[in-house]
């Protein structure tokens, strides 16, 4: 699959991942791939779409984030590599 971009976002529990998924998927045409959850806690929320919508879904959580936000980052056109990750955590996910 193609992807024109994945949208990253790391919070402190699901919780908080469902608000900022909530606020990215009304902000922007962008879909939900997965998350990540790590011990500790920290959820790694995945969007994709296009390298603009990902942009304004990304930065309307990080300019007026719902709850505390550790990282964000927006990949434009990623490699295959990283769409294999991506791939893998939502395989992993289906269990």
């Amino acid at each position: 699959m193609t992807y024109g971009a994945f949208g990253l976002v790391e919070v402190l529990g699901e919780a908080n991942a469902v608000l900022v998924l909530d606020r990215m998927l009304k902000t922007a045409e962008v879909f939900y791939e997965t998350q990540d959850t790590k011990c500790g806690g920290h959820a790694l929320i995945f969007v994709s779409g296009s390298v603009s919508a990902v942009t304004a879904a990304v930065e309307s959580v990080k300019l007026a984030p719902p709850c505390k936000v550790f990282q964000t980052a927006v990949i434009s056109n990623p490699s295959q590599e990283m769409v294999q990750i991506v791939e893998g955590f939502k395989a992993r996910n289906k269990k």
